[in-house]
């Protein structure tokens, strides 16, 4: 068994969930060795308000349908919220980043994801852009 792994910089995304296989897809081909079929990949987000999820890539509103649900789910300017100092999205976007994860395992198939037809890989960015949020670090680490 051998690992590799990097820290890839993602572009800063406005609040909202985005798709983000391709970039994963070209960092795995510089990551790996053209002989390594079979293996897992780890991606690992090391932040508090933003997360990680797969789920379908096909139609946009998906997307959209998903942060209109989590901003049900995590709503704004409650006043129950005490950890409020950065922002009235700050703890909604903890709760968020909780609720789906910071990471993710995928299999390496044949030298590729090995995501379903219609699967994406979505970086959810739940911060506004007000000087938070912005550019996200992502670790890739693939085990073959």
């Amino acid at each position: 068994m051998s690992y590799h792994q990097t820290t890839i910089m993602l572009p800063a995304y406005a609040r909202g969930i985005h798709i983000i296989t391709p970039i994963i897809e070209d960092a795995i081909t510089q990551l790996i060795p053209h002989t390594a079929k079979v293996g897992l990949i780890h991606l690992f987000l090391p932040h508090t308000s933003a997360s990680l999820t797969i789920n379908e890539n096909a139609d946009p509103d998906v997307r959209l349908d998903t942060e209109e649900w989590l901003n049900k789910i995590a709503p704004e300017n409650q006043p129950q919220y005490r950890h409020t100092l950065e922002g009235s999205d700050d703890l909604p976007a903890h709760l968020k980043s909780m609720m789906l994860g910071v990471s993710l395992t995928i299999p390496l198939i044949d030298g590729r994801l090995g995501l379903g037809m219609w699967q994406g890989i979505y970086l959810c960015e739940h911060r506004n852009m007000t000087g938070y949020g912005g550019q996200r670090k992502l670790v890739i680490t693939i085990n073959t």
